[in-house]
């Protein structure tokens, strides 16, 4: 019975060995289940976003993005990193400590682009987790997503240097403010002739029309060589390198002499429309319509030197993007303000000319003002409403390299949309400078006209030339230079459009001068005439 006993205990203890190591043996593929599942989902999400790309079908872009970014950072695997790859999408997972020193990493991207030469490079600084660590020491997670295709970030205005898309993101926190920038090379063999490159990110939520637009808000752009693009960027985004067709760039060297004209002719005009407009309003009397005409083109002009000189401040990181978007909108109105008062002027003068100095229009000055300030505002706030037009703007410098020629780009808050610079910058200013031409040339021939009637070239005659020729030319030709600004009027241009632009303002207050003391010496003939005549009686 003993014998027995014993036998039947080992039986059961064997059947319990066999379902206990059944069981483990259960559990052990269920987690290895568990986490090829979870290493699997991205997969998923990369596969179903090759689709839509592949057959461009409409669907939700963010919500399909945010599902990859999600599965990666729950992934579960071995090891400290994992790489994931399909056709055109790849991904990239580290596990980073708060002892975390920086990382770099080198492009072995897929076969078609390693052969034709594109390739990219990320450095993330130690800073990186710093922010994340201070709040709370974990493991944190850094993914990686490289996208070869620009579709789901599309861009009306703009081509994406090969299609290329790099995007970053620790754990579920916003990185930003970064004191050591992100650096992003792009590797290409494309020709950038007749281009601008920007390095941007994707902005979310900052566009009507779409789920978000490429913005270079914090980031910097250097050409280090005619195949090489550096994007230094102070948050984690996705980033891609923007292809605009552009004009030449301003060559290094003549960057710093056109800035010293620029800040001291906009200095000398802003002080010269305030001397204006201050005896202006110290004289007794006012004037006429046509001296207040002159006073609003003083103010648009005082408006456009002081904007102007103000507009490269905001377009550099920390100040917030709105700031840049509200001085690039005053920036832009002040021009256009300036544009339309000198069409004004033109137009006044050919009434006073065409009608013999005898005009009368009800209420016409407030009719003036309500064209020369109101028809620039309402143009503003339509784009500020209704699209995003205005921010940072790069301006495309060359360095002269022993390697070949570089490019470092700087920043203004200027108008960004190419449409809205053709139409509302480079058409706007072409139409009144047309106008004014057209206004000198006919005011020319009808001063002509009055000097051969009268048989001699009397002085009044000359005097009355040079008035209009002075007052239309300064009131508007010159800045139809702008349209010189290609092959070999380049650099003439550029001086020449710099200083007589960057002074306007005191071109117009010697005008205004010249004009005061011409009135108050016909004031003092005038007074001899009736002290004579009074003398006489």
């Amino acid at each position: 019975m003993a014998g027995r006993k014993t036998v039947l205990r080992r039986d059961q203890l064997r059947g319990m060995d066999c379902r206990g190591a059944f069981f483990l043996c259960l559990c052990f593929m269920t987690s290895q289940s568990e986490t090829m599942d979870t290493s699997q989902e991205p997969l998923r999400c990369m596969r179903k976003l090759e689709t839509v790309s592949r057959y461009r079908r409409p669907a939700p872009f963010p919500d399909i993005i945010r599902d990859l970014e999600n599965s990666l950072l729950n992934a579960s695997f071995r090891g400290n990193n994992l790489t994931l790859q399909t056709r055109s999408i790849q991904s990239l997972i580290f596990k980073l400590g708060c002892g975390f020193a920086g990382l770099s990493l080198n492009s072995t991207t897929m076969e078609e682009y390693s052969k034709a030469g594109v390739s990219h490079a990320m450095y993330f600084p130690a800073e990186l987790t710093k922010d994340a660590c201070r709040a709370r020491p974990r493991e944190l997670r850094l993914i990686c997503i490289y996208f070869s295709t620009a579709y789901f970030f599309q861009n009306a205005n703009s081509l994406v240097l090969n299609n290329y898309v790099l995007g970053a993101q620790l754990g579920q926190g916003h990185v930003s403010n970064l004191n050591e920038p992100i650096s992003i090379s792009f590797q290409h063999n494309q020709s950038l002739e007749g281009y601008m490159v920007t390095c941007v990110f994707w902005k979310e939520g900052a566009s009507k029309h779409y789920w978000g637009v490429w913005s270079p808000e914090g980031c910097r752009t250097e050409q280090l060589s005619p195949s090489r693009v550096l994007c230094r960027c102070n948050h984690l985004s996705y980033f891609a390198v923007l292809m605009q067709l552009s004009q030449a760039p301003i060559p290094r060297e003549l960057l710093v002499p056109l800035m010293y004209i620029s800040l001291v002719g906009c200095s000398i005009s802003i002080v010269s429309s305030l001397l204006t407009i201050l005896l202006h309003f110290q004289a007794r009397k006012q004037g006429d319509s046509m001296t207040r005409i002159h006073m609003n083109l003083h103010a648009s002009v005082l408006l456009l030197n002081v904007a102007f000189l103000l507009s490269p401040l905001p377009a550099t990181p920390p100040v917030p993007g709105s700031a840049c978007t509200a001085v690039a909108a005053i920036l832009h109105f002040a021009l256009l303000s300036c544009l339309t008062w000198t069409a004004i002027e033109g137009f006044n003068l050919y009434l006073l000319l065409g009608h013999v100095y005898n005009i009368y229009i009800r209420r016409y000055l407030l009719k003036l003002c309500a064209v020369g300030w109101g028809v620039p505002a309402l143009l503003v706030l339509f784009l500020v409403v209704e699209s995003s037009a205005y921010g940072p703007c790069t301006i495309p410098v060359s360095s002269s390299q022993e390697n070949g020629t570089g490019f470092q780009n700087m920043s203004m808050c200027w108008v960004q949309n190419r449409w809205v610079h053709s139409i509302l910058v480079m058409g706007y200013g072409g139409l009144t400078s047309l106008f004014n031409l057209v206004v000198l040339v006919w005011a020319l021939r009808v001063l002509q006209r009055l000097r051969a009637r009268n048989g001699v070239l009397n002085p009044r005659a000359c005097r009355d030339s040079v008035t209009v020729l002075g007052l239309t030319v300064l009131l508007g030709t010159t800045w139809a230079l702008a349209f010189f600004s290609f092959d070999v009027f380049l650099l003439p241009q550029l001086f020449l459009f710099t200083t007589f632009n960057s002074l306007y303002g005191f071109f117009l207050f010697l005008w205004f001068c010249s004009q005061r003391r011409r009135s108050e010496a016909e004031m003092e003939t005038e007074m001899e005439r009736f002290s004579s005549s009074q003398t006489m009686l």
